[in-house]
């Protein structure tokens, strides 16, 4: 569609070192902005030289959502890409990379890229499989997802919530580790499963941190629901880190372990990131997420170096622009040069109108002011956490724990009707103020806090 690929045999003797520095010699003499020389082609005994078509041709998202390849996906994490140098539509199933590192210089077409991945999982996934936080530095990027039923929170554009999205998500992770130990399973498409086939039983699986000592009277486990995949979309890495490193240098080195954490422990837990950055230096990809982020795509650079720092070697400068990519997948050496699909801004706009005309979102309280105490302290920092922001209803759920001496994840979802997850992060945040002890062998944790005095009395 952008490119024509000629197959060259070379003559015996000639290396192929000797040739692959000859590409702007090759563009200069054959009139084209530029070269790629591939030096192998996977069961062929040639060398490759990408040479631009004349006129280029416009890849539309719509051919790629059409497309068998994709409609065949059974994942609701596939992304449509574009089309390879063959003009076939190129699918990726993020839950099997399991994260994404996306890079280019600014204008090469990489929002666009992120644009056409969101759209095509908002066309696979239902609000109740797959669950997006959008971190936003740039404000106006995401900003046209505002609202849609996928979201857990709205799109986050203040880089101190974005710390606090980021220190929920590592609770959330070990939350759901913890969930799949007690249950005997290895990963979320195994809980689910076990799940399914209990309810269909009728025998719905219950909450297994539910202690019937320390219940109260009538009080039953709350029945559990099933996990949604989690897909952390981050549009500025840099930015982020820049934005943080300003107010407090040692906050950015927080998150960035915390991204770190995420992009090893993660995928077991249904929890995928996609991390983008218009700025490929090695400090800010680091070999660490590097080695955690196997799947990468880039758009065009600036210079070899850049090209190296995303994928360890060249190729990217040698790009069109205008969304042509390299994409590189874990256990495979060569690169896949694919030509970006294009999605504009009404497209977008008319599918997230349809989203919302048909659900509402269904935010979780406590993302964007999650207590970072239990992370942080893992992390060795003295620190008390990212906000030091407590539950709007803590100081209730205090005065209900501390009257009952009843320290119930269970009980509170009851008397204060709100879900699992909140209740979870009040308790927790009440071990780390000492309000309760932390959870014995049995399951039980004991009420540290003396009763709230009343002056009824």
């Amino acid at each position: 569609p952008v490119v024509t690929q000629f197959e060259l045999s070379l003559a015996p003797g000639v290396k192929v070192s000797q040739i692959m520095n000859l590409n702007k010699d090759l563009a200069r003499a054959l009139l084209v902005e530029s070269v790629r020389i591939v030096d192998v082609i996977p069961g062929k005994p040639v060398i490759g030289l990408e040479i631009p078509n004349a006129e280029r041709e416009m890849i539309s998202l719509k051919e790629i959502l059409a497309s068998d390849v994709f409609a065949k996906s059974d994942s609701v994490l596939t992304m449509g890409l574009g089309k390879d140098i063959n003009g076939l539509p190129v699918i990726a199933n993020l839950s099997k990379m399991p994260h994404l590192l996306v890079a280019g210089a600014t204008g090469m077409g990489k929002s666009v890229g992120i644009n056409a991945i969101i759209l095509s999982v908002l066309y696979k996934a239902k609000p109740d499989e797959v669950r997006m936080i959008m971190i936003d530095p740039k404000i106006v990027e995401l900003a046209c997802y505002a609202d849609i039923p996928h979201l857990l929170t709205p799109v986050v554009t203040d880089m101190n919530q974005a710390a606090s999205a980021l220190w929920w998500c590592v609770n959330e992770m070990e939350r759901r580790y913890s969930l799949l130990a007690k249950f005997g399973v290895r990963n979320i498409e195994g809980f689910n499963d076990k799940l399914k086939k209990a309810k269909n039983k009728g025998t719905p699986l219950l909450d297994p941190s539910f202690n019937a000592n320390t219940a109260e009277e009538g009080e039953t486990a709350a029945e559990l629901e099933k996990l949604p995949l989690i897909m952390l979309v981050i549009d500025e890495y840099a930015d982020m880190l820049g934005a943080l490193a300003q107010e407090d240098r040692a906050k950015a080195k927080r998150v960035e372990a915390l991204i770190v954490r995420l992009a090893q422990k993660a995928r077991a837990a249904g929890i995928h990131l996609i991390i983008a950055t218009q700025r490929p230096s090695v400090d800010v990809i680091t070999g660490l997420i590097k080695s955690n982020v196997p799947t990468r795509i880039a758009f065009k650079v600036s210079s070899k170096v850049d090209s190296r720092t995303i994928l360890d070697q060249g190729g990217a400068e040698q790009l069109l622009g205008m969304g042509d990519m390299l994409y590189m997948t874990p256990g495979i050496s060569h690169l896949t040069r694919v030509h970006g699909a294009f999605v504009d801004d009404d497209e977008i706009t008319r599918v997230v109108d349809f989203l919302r005309k048909n659900s509402q979102p269904n935010y979780i309280d406590g993302i964007l002011n999650a207590h970072g105490e239990s992370a942080d302290s893992h992390e060795g920092s003295n620190s008390s956490g990212v906000t030091g922001e407590l539950d709007a209803l803590y100081d209730e759920a205090v005065q209900i724990v501390t009257s009952s001496r009843r320290a119930s994840i269970s009980s509170l979802q009851r008397r204060m009707r709100i879900g699992y997850n909140r209740a979870a992060r009040i308790i927790e945040d009440m071990e780390a103020s000492g309000v309760v002890s932390t959870m014995n062998s049995a399951g039980n944790r004991q009420v540290l806090a003396p009763e709230p005095i009343n002056h009824d009395e």
